[in-house]
Formats: structure tokens, C-alpha cells, sequence
């Protein structure tokens, strides 16, 4: 993989190129007005031009993977009222979960779509709105509700016949609310990164950063737990997750100053309870990866 597109993926400090002039501005000032919220900032303007101004929402201490494997109930859901609606898949156990997500790898599998791009995750990726997603490529999503880790790296293989072209992975808050050592969530995102480099040597594989919490101003039902994880402790794991995606040679997303206000926090205008996102919070995500597909993982296609 080329040095210079690692590098760009690692920083994603570009745009789009009718912001081709930011770039001759120097690097540190790109990472200095990324800092004070001039990036959140692009990136919405960019989104109101890809998606249309009406979109928007108004309002390890072993190199062994530890074995957290989520219950049905590890997470809350916000209510449908204030989520995008995925039917009745929160009524369904973990096992029946992935009994549907492998049904539908399956059926990706033998359609072999164009621009297949997977998302791996938890509940926040499980809760991505299909009509928020970059309409260029063809998603598979296979998060699930309350996951870990462990739990992504032991399912891995429902996909395993599918022949994406971008896997994006989100993993690892459930790990860190629950007590896991930081070393060892570290140590099972390398295993899944090897997984899918072993299995899907074609693909773009994207680490994305664990996102903020709202800390005191969240209202979710396990606001002790994320009060016992201090936003300064994920931003620490997401440089060493960083680190990781670096030595594996694959891309690293950095979400986390998208979502963080002054102090880190999670904006509340972009959640639905401090953890989990609303459409907001989604339509800023849909527009950051519309922009770092365009910018990083295919730049030769949109350089004039």
C-alpha cells in the first residue's frame, strides 16, 4: 500500500477538491483547525452539497482474544421514535442475530455486487440508516447490538465468501465499558485486522475511532459505566489504535473530533442518549465517509 495514501488516511486532513486551494496551506494548520472544529465544520458544508440541504435531522495483557461475548440486552436502544427504524432485529437474541447477519452475507456472497463495502461493528454501526449510506457502493451491514471484540473476531467468518471492496470496522466501547484491559481490546482489533487481510486480501480495510461519550449529560441507562470510562482514555486508545492500523498497513478513520465538543464530550445535538447516535449524528458520519472514500481510498477518481 502506498506510504503517502496511509499517510493521508491516517490524518484525513482532505476534502473535497472544490477545497483543492486548503491544501496549500501547510500541514499544521490543517491539524490546528481540525482541533477547534473547522473540520466538523467542512464537512457538514460538504455534506449539504452531497446529500442536500434538507437531509439533515432539525433538531492487552494477552495476546489471547478474551472471550465478552455481548447478552441480548448489553445495550439500550433508543426509542424508534428518535432512531432509524431496523424493524424487529432489537427483538431478536444474539444467536438469531447472526443467523440473519450470515443470511445476509450469504446472499451477498452469491450476488457478488459492485462495490461491496461492509460495516463491522456494534450497535452503532447496526443502527446506520441504508438511505444515509454513499449511494456509489453496495452495503452489507453486520453490526449487532452490544458486541465486543472477541465476539467480531469469532464471527468473521459469516462473511467470509463475500468479495467486498472497503470493510469498515467500529469496535471496541462495549469492551471498555465492561473493564477489559486495554491491551487486550488492542491485541483482538489486530487479530480481526489479520483476519480479514487473510481472508479478503482484495479489500480496503478501515479502522474507525471509537466515538465520544456524553459523560455527565448522558441520559442512556448505563451513564454509570461510560462515567467509569473517561473520554481521555478512549482518545488514548484511539492513538494506539491508530498505532495498530499503522503497523498492520491498513487505513485508520479518526471519527473521534467530528463528534467531541471543547471538553471531548459527545455533542447531544448528534446523539439520542449520549452513546448511541440520532440521524444527525448519522448524516455526519454518511458525510465523513462520502468524503474519505473520495479523498483516500480512490483519490484518482475525483482529481481533476
Amino acid at each position: 500500500m502506498n506510504d503517502r495514501r496511509l499517510q493521508a488516511a491516517s490524518n484525513f486532513v482532505k476534502f473535497s477538491p472544490t477545497l483543492l486551494r486548503l491544501r496549500l496551506l501547510p500541514r499544521w494548520v490543517f491539524l490546528s483547525l481540525a482541533a477547534n472544529g473547522f473540520l466538523l465544520a467542512v464537512v457538514m458544508v460538504l455534506g449539504l452539497r452531497y446529500f442536500g440541504a434538507d437531509t439533515v435531522s432539525p433538531a492487552a495483557a494477552s495476546t489471547e482474544p478474551v472471550d465478552a461475548s455481548p447478552s441480548p440486552q448489553a445495550e439500550l436502544f433508543p426509542t424508534p421514535s428518535e432512531t432509524p427504524d431496523i424493524g424487529q432485529r432489537h427483538q431478536l437474541t444474539y444467536e438469531q442475530w447472526k443467523e440473519l447477519l450470515a443470511q445476509e452475507a450469504s446472499v451477498a456472497a452469491e450476488q457478488q455486487p459492485n462495490r461491496l463495502t461492509i460495516l463491522a461493528g456494534d450497535s452503532i454501526s447496526l443502527w446506520f440508516p441504508e438511505e444515509f449510506l454513499p449511494s456509489e457502493r453496495t452495503w452489507l451491514n453486520q453490526g449487532v447490538s452490544g458486541e465486543t471484540s472477541y465476539g467480531l473476531l469469532e464471527r468473521l467468518d459469516l462473511f467470509d465468501q463475500t468479495r467486498p471492496e472497503t470493510i469498515f470496522v467500529m469496535i471496541g466501547i462495549n469492551d471498555l465499558m465492561r473493564g477489559i484491559d486495554e491491551l487486550t481490546v488492542l491485541e483482538n482489533q489486530r487479530l480481526i485486522v489479520d483476519y480479514l487481510k487473510d481472508v479478503h486480501p482484495q479489500a480496503q480495510i478501515v479502522i474507525q475511532s471509537i466515538l465520544p461519550h456524553a459523560a455527565e449529560q448522558a441520559t442512556w441507562e448505563g451513564r454509570d459505566r461510560l462515567l467509569a470510562l473517561p473520554n481521555s482514555e478512549i482518545q488514548e486508545f484511539n492513538r494506539r489504535l491508530k498505532q495498530v492500523a499503522t503497523e498492520e498497513g491498513v487505513y485508520f478513520l479518526d471519527l473521534y473530533p467530528l463528534f467531541a465538543d471543547e471538553s471531548g464530550r459527545l455533542k447531544m445535538d448528534f446523539s439520542t442518549d449520549g452513546l448511541h447516535l440520532n440521524s444527525q449524528g448519522f448524516y455526519l458520519w454518511s458525510v465523513a465517509l462520502k468524503v474519505y472514500g473520495q479523498e483516500v481510498l480512490e483519490p484518482e477518481l475525483f482529481l481533476e
